[in-house]
């Protein structure tokens, strides 16, 4: 954050000094980039403030480990083709389906919240409606 507060917006500032010193800022493309770029990076800082502004730190010991809930490691089980797949459920921001860790907000996210061991989920994706056996919960 404070490297995009500092080297980011002293970066775009001398780009937007470049592109001033070329002449009538009226035809100049570079300078319109420049200018859209800075309003772009402020806009990134001023979303990742926000973010940090609304976040909180978890005490994963008193996370309900018998149900599936933020921080779960979790193996379910599609009950349409029998494939299990393990995933941890986590904030929105540090989703990243290829590391295993889903969304809250997604729609498996929120149709497995609370669900415990042997505990079946309807969630309706995109491509229809899926059946889930959750199998394990862990940390």
């Amino acid at each position: 954050m404070n490297d995009l507060k500092t080297k980011g917006r002293a970066a775009i500032a001398r780009q937007i000094a470049e592109a001033r010193d070329k002449g009538d800022l009226s035809e100049n493309a570079e300078y319109d980039a420049a200018k859209d770029a800075q309003g772009l990076h402020e806009l990134k800082i001023s979303k990742l403030e926000e973010v940090l502004s609304n976040a909180r730190v978890l005490d994963e010991s008193t996370i309900d480990a018998s149900q599936v809930s933020v921080l779960s490691k979790f193996k379910i089980k599609n009950k349409k083709n029998g494939a299990e797949m393990t995933y941890t459920l986590v904030s929105e921001e540090e989703a990243d389906l290829k590391a295993g860790r889903i969304s809250v907000g997604s729609p498996i996210g929120k149709g497995l919240l609370g669900k415990r061991v042997g505990d079946m989920a309807e969630i309706k994706v995109p491509a229809g409606v899926l059946e889930f056996e959750v199998v394990e919960i862990g940390r």
